[in-house]
This record gives structure tokens, C-alpha cells and sequence, in this order.
């Protein structure tokens, strides 16, 4: 295993739809495995592999807390298959740090993927594990949390990233 290194905005992977994972092989699992540990050692709620650069639809999550026994989803070609309610919570993101903004997002959702044995499975989620894994699906689809907060909030965010990588 190892850490790999996540990209931050404005690289152009985090806007690039992931292709769509043929088979499960030893090298989907070895980078499972990556970014798990990338997630954890960051640390974070979820990771998805255009943040570290592969454009392939693999995402992980885990949103047991530090003190509880860990609690590792991997989704292969996830899709929201049904969203209820919405709800507006802070969010941030490994790939925008430093940043905070209030998304709305279903409350409720159910998942489709592949496991890593490349059997189907279906999730159904509530609270920060929904709201989770409906962030790292829209990495996946080439979206970021900044696509979906208001205009101006967004340009402001996007403004302040620019001016501290130019400086």
C-alpha cells in the first residue's frame, strides 16, 4: 500500500468524468487499497480516484469516527439510484482545503455499485454517510462541492484559491 498524492483544484482531472471500470483486476484492488489509506492518513470522510489523478469510477468512504472501529465502503461505478428530502449542511472537500461552504443534498439515498469481488450491491444511507457518498459520486461524474453552492459564494472561493497560488 501507499499514499498517493490528491490534487487539488483546479486540476483538471477533478472536472473529468471517470470512465466506467470494465473489470475488478488486482490493480482496481491495489488502488482501492491506495486510497483508503490516502483517505485515513489525509484524513477524511471519502476519497474518489480523479482526486489523486485516475480517471477510473472507484471511489472509497468511511464516516466512522476516530474513536470507533473502521468502516470501509468501496464503490465501483456507483450511481444514486433514489434520493429523498433535501438538506442543506456544510461540506468540505481533501481537494479544495481550507474551504467550507453549506450544499444541499438528499437526506436519503440508495446506491448501486460493484463490490471489489465485482458482485452488484445496493446501499441505502441517511446522514453524513449519504451525504458522503453523494460527494465522492459527484467527483466521479467530474463535480465538485463548489458546483453546487450559490454563484457568488463560488466565485469568491474559486478567487481566493487563484490569488494563493499565484502568491
Amino acid at each position: 500500500m501507499s499514499l498517493l498524492e490528491i490534487v487539488t483544484f483546479p486540476h483538471p482531472a477533478l472536472k473529468t468524468k471517470a470512465d466506467e471500470v470494465k473489470s475488478v483486476n488486482p490493480d482496481l484492488e491495489r488502488l482501492a487499497r491506495d486510497l483508503a489509506e490516502t483517505m485515513y492518513h489525509a484524513p477524511g470522510i471519502g476519497l474518489a480516484a480523479n482526486q489523486v489523478g485516475v480517471l477510473q469510477q472507484v471511489a472509497v468512504v468511511d464516516v466512522s469516527g476516530p474513536e470507533e472501529a473502521k468502516n470501509l465502503v468501496v464503490l465501483v461505478n456507483p450511481r444514486i439510484v433514489e434520493a429523498e428530502e433535501r438538506e442543506a449542511l456544510e461540506e468540505g472537500c481533501l481537494s479544495v482545503p481550507g474551504y467550507r461552504a453549506e450544499v444541499e443534498r438528499a437526506a436519503r439515498i440508495t446506491v448501486r455499485a460493484k463490490n471489489l469481488k465485482g458482485a452488484d450491491i445496493e446501499i441505502h444511507a441517511e446522514g453524513l454517510f449519504a451525504r458522503a457518498l453523494q460527494h465522492e459520486i459527484d467527483h466521479l461524474q467530474g463535480k465538485l462541492f463548489l458546483d453546487r453552492i450559490g454563484r457568488l459564494k463560488r466565485s469568491q472561493i474559486i478567487r481566493e484559491i487563484k490569488k494563493k497560488k499565484m502568491s
